[in-house]
């Protein structure tokens, strides 16, 4: 997109049909180059229209609302099928769930992005395979390896939304980067849903029962088993055509809570000291140490992407340097507890799972955290912060599939 609109700066025709084709990613990518172009009266007058602020909620087309109105009732029927057909809830939920959202989206920015047909084939057919395989895992009342890959194969399924996301521009760290800003961006816009959603709730159930009507168990099998699925198909579609709805919002977020999660994992780390407990002997308490630190790399990553267009480092860049900091000093115990747990106890699936992961996370972070050292110290720009995140990503990736699909092997099913 960004070679796009410098190639074709004088051509207006050309630039109204770039942003008519993806307005999110054209505000964005022009944004980032706009400081090289002022002067121009063209590039002048686009950055006056993009940046002008509007009361105005943009719906998409015609056909987008079409699609995601169509989107949001298949995902919902879909997850009725345990209550329209005779299938186990406890079986469909656990291997299903994604299936629900990721493919949804995936096919949104593939229509979007207007992917050759080779390509749309490819996502489907990996997707096919995905769900083929993770509903022909035996159902065995207790197996490590099937919780693992259904707690992977999401992360499997928004490997694959990223790429159809990126679309043609997959090798550009910038895209990959604008992908974990969407996420982010998605993930507020997905939360204020939700609470109307709830508000919207609580008013109509408190309403129906004054006048005598108990309509909780109707609501919540259909309007709310509808409406779930939905949120996420219509957040991204609202992201996509009102950027100006979130791109205010997400920053100050992420502002406001690096400083704010940097104090709380300080004090954490200090209480953990008095509180008796430990990773170490605690199995539940490595296991939520373990949430800690992916939510804390989250937003690092977060804060990092929605920087990046910034030409000079931002005042917060200390402060996420610090936080790095601090969460491989957290990765570090989580790292020796499961290394410990393994040499008492013998190896598990679940053990050498955390433990690979955790190694990955930590040479990470490490990257992240040199790159954030030389941005604090003007040696490097903020968006080298953002590329060490983005092309590490397949890493994951790799090692997400091998979980997925060779645990069940190597150990087993057990």
């Amino acid at each position: 997109m960004r070679d796009e609109i410098l190639s074709n700066l004088h051509d207006p025709g050309q630039l109204e049909r770039l942003y008519r084709a993806n307005k999110a990613d054209f505000k964005q990518e022009f944004s980032s180059v706009y400081p090289q172009l002022s002067g121009n009266v063209l590039a002048d007058f686009w950055h006056e229209r993009l940046n002008y602020d509007s009361d105005a909620i943009s719906w998409g087309s015609r056909k987008e609302f079409l699609f995601v109105a169509i989107a949001a009732l298949v995902a919902g029927l879909l997850a009725k099928l345990p209550a329209i057909f005779p299938i186990s809830e406890e079986v469909f939920y656990p291997r299903n769930s994604s299936f629900l959202v990721f493919p949804f989206l995936a096919a949104y920015f593939a229509w979007k992005n207007k992917l050759a047909v080779n390509q749309i084939a490819y996502l489907t057919g990996v997707i096919v395979v995905c769900l083929v395989y993770i509903n022909s895992l035996p159902n065995t009342p207790v197996s490590d390896t099937l919780v693992l890959a259904c707690i992977h194969l999401p992360l499997l399924l928004w490997v694959i939304l990223g790429v159809s996301f990126a679309g043609d521009e997959l090798s550009h760290y910038q895209k990959r980067l604008d992908f974990l800003r969407f996420n982010g961006d998605l993930a507020v816009m997905a939360a204020l849903l939700v609470i109307a959603g709830g508000l919207m709730t609580g008013i109509t159930l408190g309403l129906f029962s004054l006048i005598g009507f108990e309509i909780e168990e109707f609501y919540f099998e259909y309007v709310v088993a509808f409406g779930l699925p939905a949120v996420p198909i219509v957040a991204t579609h609202l992201t996509q055509t009102n950027p100006q709805l979130v791109n205010k919002v997400s920053p100050v977020i992420a502002k406001l809570f690096s400083p704010l999660v940097l104090v709380m994992l300080v004090v954490y780390l200090g209480a953990i000291v008095f509180s008796g407990k430990d990773p170490y002997n605690d199995r539940e308490f490595l296991l939520l140490f373990n949430v800690l630190l992916i939510g804390v790399m989250a937003l690092i990553f977060f804060s990092v992407a929605e920087s990046s267009t910034n030409e000079k480092p931002v005042s917060g860049t200390w402060v996420l340097l610090l936080l790095s900091i601090v969460t491989v000093v957290v990765n570090g115990i989580a790292l020796s507890a499961i290394s410990f747990r393994i040499s008492e106890w013998g190896i598990t699936p679940n053990r050498v799972a955390v433990l690979v992961g955790n190694l990955l996370m930590l040479v990470h972070l490490l990257l992240v955290t040199v790159m954030l050292y030389k941005t604090a110290r003007q040696k490097a720009a903020l968006t080298e912060v953002g590329r060490s995140i983005v092309l590490y990503i397949p890493v994951y990736f790799v090692w997400i599939v091998v979980v997925v699909f060779l645990f069940p092997l190597l150990f087993g099913f057990k």
